[in-house]
């Protein structure tokens, strides 16, 4: 495995028509990936999609975002309606090596405070689920447009349970909020958009190598020259090329190190 994309959403129905494709081609360029669910749905078909390649891993979580209850009552399925347990069950098969996506977004939500107590609440449960299975967070946080608010909250909450291992998913924030994360024992996952221009560079380079992973997001925010397209693993090549610009090394020692890191993290080997 020489590139490792820590975060993409190949179940989506985006690659429906040509996912084999896209797993030829990841599979050709050794591009290892974990393919992160977002509810109950696609966390159950990221798993079926990491038993079915030695390249893939699963992690099974629910957005901070999706309208599912986080009650104990069963499952209304006509609803779209899940229940945080249904994870328990998936969270313990052998290619599932973290939980999430979860966390805080205050970007597509107004934070009202019923909205800010749906999400830590929920956010809370993945906790003791990561804690209860020994795999590590992998956390979306995104605040109101011109604030800090979701990331000043997340700190709070990931030190008052600084026994779970964290992965912050599409890292596009501040050197100083970066080095809050990493004080805390985080890694920092960054994706295409830190391709876009120089805004990242500082926390990039505030970042230790054996602290990050690249990632893709995809078919989400694909980095240059291919942004505007739909994003897909193999791309996470430019977001490892841009970090060894940034830090002016060559790709093939950036490659690796990260690769490492997600061995380490996320115990695949």
């Amino acid at each position: 495995m020489k590139f490792f994309d820590a975060h993409a959403h190949i179940q989506l129905p985006q690659f429906d028509t040509d996912r084999a494709e896209v797993l030829a081609r990841m599979q050709a360029d050794e591009v290892g990936a974990i393919v992160v669910g977002t509810d109950f749905e696609t966390s159950k078909v990221a798993v079926e999609l990491a038993e079915q390649h030695d390249f893939l891993w699963a992690s099974v979580g629910l957005h901070p975002n999706h309208p599912s209850t986080d009650s104990t009552s069963s499952p209304q399925a006509s609803s779209g309606q899940v229940t945080l347990e249904e994870f328990e069950v998936l969270a313990k098969h052998p290619k599932v090596v973290a939980i999430g996506e979860c966390g805080l977004d205050y970007y597509r939500q107004e934070p009202t405070e019923v909205i800010k107590k749906i999400q830590h609440e929920r956010f809370k449960k993945h906790i003791t689920l990561a804690l209860a299975t020994s795999k590590p967070l992998i956390v979306h946080c995104r605040p109101t447009r011109g604030t800090q608010n979701a990331h000043e909250e997340m700190f709070e909450l990931l030190t008052a349970n600084s026994g779970v291992r964290v992965v912050m998913h599409f890292f596009t924030s501040t050197k100083e909020i970066a080095e809050k994360y990493l004080a805390l024992g985080c890694y920092l996952s960054f994706p295409g958009p830190v391709t876009f221009g120089d805004m990242y560079d500082e926390a990039i380079r505030a970042t230790p190598l054996d602290r990050m992973l690249s990632e893709t997001d995809s078919p989400f925010a694909a980095p240059v020259p291919c942004r505007g397209t739909r994003n897909e693993p193999i791309y996470v090549v430019e977001v490892v090329k841009k970090i060894a610009t940034v830090k002016s090394l060559p790709v093939d020692e950036v490659a690796t190190h990260i690769c490492n890191n997600a061995c380490t993290v996320f115990g695949l080997w």
